[in-house]
């Protein structure tokens, strides 16, 4: 709930995120991360409740749902105004990269997601209960890889229940997606989605599926240009019912291993 009991007190978990957020204000005012989700959402609208300095940006990823990006074009333009354009799609990055992106290894991620705010301080959505990575996070930090960048996570400690009771309280707008089942909106097919939500997406998204499997096609034939070796992947359709799943057989009955793939392969 975001009013609570405590020893000390009632606490309202809302003036304290805004408490903190007028408390950290830079001169310049924060940078505020925007995916659309449901949890920018809120951390977007407190810095609006907390009448702080900010400016707001979306990171184009080229492999949104469409229906976000709508909803943010309709409802968040200033983010969409702002938006941060990469120099290649999801399409040309996995060839270069000559493999796919997987829970181990997230170049998506960094190469669309973590370049925006350099030097600035950034406002984020993230929250301890979303991973057990993120249950690490505090509520300030210092950016570990881009000089100059700090964090601030104005709802860390908050409930995914709190989050839906400030939307509803405050009537925020959000992605319908949600009320379609979505527990998570992000990249179509992400490494990161649940089995039952990828097939989902799969049927409501099948030309993402053809870019997909075109797309490690390219990768292939880029690795074996590159002298590389594809294990047991012949085409881009192999790549992807891996990529999907993970648990596809070689074909000397040994499991398809990411290395294979290596490393050091990725750094061109």
């Amino acid at each position: 709930m975001l009013k609570e009991l405590t020893l000390e007190g009632e606490v309202d978990k809302v003036k304290v995120a805004c408490a903190r957020l007028r408390l950290h204000e830079p001169p310049e005012g924060y940078y505020v991360a925007f995916s659309g989700g449901k949890d920018s959402c809120v951390a977007l609208d407190l810095c609006k409740r907390a009448g702080v300095k900010y400016d707001v940006h979306y990171s184009v990823t080229t492999v949104d749902p469409p229906e976000l990006i709508y909803f943010i074009r309709k409802y968040h333009p200033d983010a969409w105004e702002n938006r941060v354009r990469p120099e290649m799609s999801m399409w040309e990055l996995i060839p270069k990269k000559r493999m796919p992106p997987t829970r181990l290894v997230r170049y998506c991620c960094q190469y669309f997601k973590e370049h925006g705010g350099e030097g600035r301080f950034v406002v984020t959505g993230v929250r301890h209960q979303e991973s057990a990575k993120r249950a690490k996070r505090k509520l300030v930090e210092t950016c570990t890889t881009h000089s100059g960048k700090q964090f601030i996570h104005p709802i860390i400690e908050w409930s995914e229940s709190d989050v839906w009771e400030y939307i509803h309280t405050y009537h925020i707008p959000y992605c319908r997606l949600y009320d379609e089942g979505h527990k998570r909106i992000g990249c179509i097919l992400c490494p990161y989605t649940s089995k039952t939500q990828k097939a989902a997406d799969m049927k409501r998204w099948p030309k993402y599926v053809e870019l997909y499997k075109k797309t490690f096609q390219r990768m292939i034939d880029k690795r074996k240009a590159d002298g590389l070796p594809c294990d047991a992947w012949e085409t881009g359709e192999d790549v992807f019912d891996w990529w999907i799943d993970q648990k596809k057989k070689e074909k000397d009955g040994g499991n398809i291993s990411l290395y294979g793939l290596r490393l050091d392969e990725t750094d061109t």
